[in-house]
């Protein structure tokens, strides 16, 4: 009975994926870093959009811990760009847009910058 309640527990922590989003930093040393961090974390809020009808940008998705603001994460056919601090009215706004590309452009671009150290 001991050796199974070891187990349970070495496959509970097994199963849980990342850190708490709540611990990652407001800066971060590099976009890797970032893009790692921010991967593996646990958030309280993940969406993603189907992108099919945008002819650059193919993949969009947005992770909140608060419900309130987050990271959009966004790639194109040569990079992947990650946003910090995007409120949440403002991805529900985008996921609607006729255009993501002029949306992205006229409202996201150059607003809200991942914090590099």
């Amino acid at each position: 009975m001991k050796q199974f309640f070891f187990l349970a527990i070495i496959l509970l922590l097994g199963c849980t994926q990342g850190s708490d989003c709540g611990s990652l930093p407001t800066r971060f040393k590099s976009y890797n870093e970032a893009e790692n961090l921010i991967s593996s974390a646990s958030f309280a809020f993940k969406d993603s959009s189907n992108t099919s009808k945008s002819t650059w940008i193919r993949s969009l998705h947005y992770y909140s811990c608060d419900k309130q603001t987050g990271y959009l994460v966004m790639s194109t056919d040569s990079k992947e760009y990650i946003h910090q601090g995007v409120p949440i009215s403002l991805w529900k706004e985008f996921k609607k847009a006729d255009s993501f590309g002029s949306f992205y452009t006229s409202r996201i671009k150059g607003r809200y910058q991942l914090k590099i150290e």
